[in-house]
């Protein structure tokens, strides 16, 4: 699992003077097996780099290490994963190997900073939500993030037993303490939940527990709460099982990334109908990445169409030999909206595969732009 705290351990790593080796290898899943060849063939690259005798000698000598260390550490990678990314600087301590849920494009990087783009983008495409099973007198916390639930404890409070069995004045004075004692139970469940949703710690919010007390906590959720709630569940806290959370929330989360994705789309289509910056379809969207405008890129889930591409100037079109920009000739590719893809991560824009159903099927791509299209050559 791509966890942000892994990313934000790489990004604040620094080499002080020394290399950062960074290495993103692309899985193809119909021949996993190659995996190993293309780790060989890109450390093939650092060893020149590493043999360069005008470096210093630590310079070299760190490299040397960072491709020893991928090399024992290689292996061909657990069957979700499209992409293995590497961090290393032998001489600083520094090595992680982080396997990645989309594909990204082979890159070999030297710098005194790991290049950690691609994964930031991964990250941008998933949601981490909190699950909070409650009754009156517990909360069960769960984390629901890249279909991996994660057990985050409990909380328990102080409730009357069985007070049903009093009578008279003594039932009206126990309901009264056992609302207060429900009242106090909520405030530190959600004084529990909303410093995290201030810091980031969760996208989104779900609360399980009995239909008749959902409601009642609710109600206590300021603002940062209101914000991230998804949605709710009927399931008894003290019998639920690790399964059916995972069984109840994951379609809560589904439904609140689908309705997302329908609002983003809407968004673009409005923004095109009122004259702002967008590119529509894959010929705009193609000259949008060849010239970064695109700031926020939808895809259409398993889209794909062949193109052209040039690996100097990073040209992207649908058809043509010559690369109208430098003159070179063009490399044709079976997908060139994988090319898009790539090219908008690099530039640092957003990307969003979208699942549901919309007007992005027909157009396959579309785009929000940091600044008008120029003229197409």
């Amino acid at each position: 699992m791509l966890a942000v705290e892994t990313v934000q351990r790489i990004t604040e790593f620094t080499g002080d003077g020394l290399p950062v080796l960074t290495l993103y290898v692309r899985i193809d899943p119909a021949d996993r097996a190659a995996y190993i060849s293309q780790v060989d063939a890109m450390l093939h690259e650092v060893r020149g780099v590493a043999g360069n005798k005008d470096l210093p000698h630590e310079v070299r000598n760190s490299l040397r290490k960072d491709i020893e260390r991928i090399n024992e550490v290689r292996s061909e990678p657990q069957p979700r994963t499209l992409a293995v990314a590497y961090f290393s600087c032998s001489a600083r301590g520094l090595f992680e190997q982080v396997e990645l849920p989309r594909p990204v494009r082979d890159r070999v990087m030297i710098d005194e900073t790991p290049w950690v783009r691609p994964m930031v983008a991964i990250l941008d495409e998933y949601h981490r939500l909190r699950i909070a099973i409650v009754d009156r007198g517990s909360a069960h916390f769960w984390e629901l993030y890249q279909d991996e639930l994660a057990d985050l404890g409990t909380l328990r409070d102080r409730t009357l037993r069985k007070p049903d069995f009093a009578y008279g004045d003594r039932e009206y004075e126990t309901h009264n303490k056992v609302e207060l004692l429900a009242r106090k139970h909520y405030r530190k469940v959600v004084d529990q939940l909303a410093p995290d949703a201030r810091n980031g710690l969760f996208d989104l919010l779900a609360v399980g527990g009995h239909p008749e007390e959902l409601p009642e906590f609710t109600d206590f959720f300021p603002r940062e709460l209101e914000e991230r709630f998804a949605g709710t569940f009927a399931v008894d806290p003290h019998t639920v099982t690790r399964g059916v959370i995972k069984e109840e929330a994951a379609p809560i989360l589904e439904k609140w990334e689908r309705d997302e994705e329908r609002q983003l789309v809407s968004d673009i289509l409005e923004r095109r109908a009122t004259g702002l910056p967008t590119a529509l379809g894959l010929t705009e969207c193609l000259w949008g990445g060849t010239t970064a405008a695109i700031d926020h890129l939808l895809v259409q889930e398993a889209a794909q169409a062949p193109g052209v591409v040039c690996d100097e100037s990073r040209y992207l079109a649908e058809a043509g030999d010559t690369c109208p920009i430098c003159g070179r000739p063009t490399r044709k590719t079976p997908d060139v909206i994988d090319e898009l893809v790539q090219t908008v991560m690099d530039e640092g824009g957003r990307i969003e595969h979208v699942l549901a159903e919309t007007p992005l099927q027909e157009h396959l791509v579309m785009g929000r732009l940091r600044f008008p299209l120029p003229p197409m050559e």
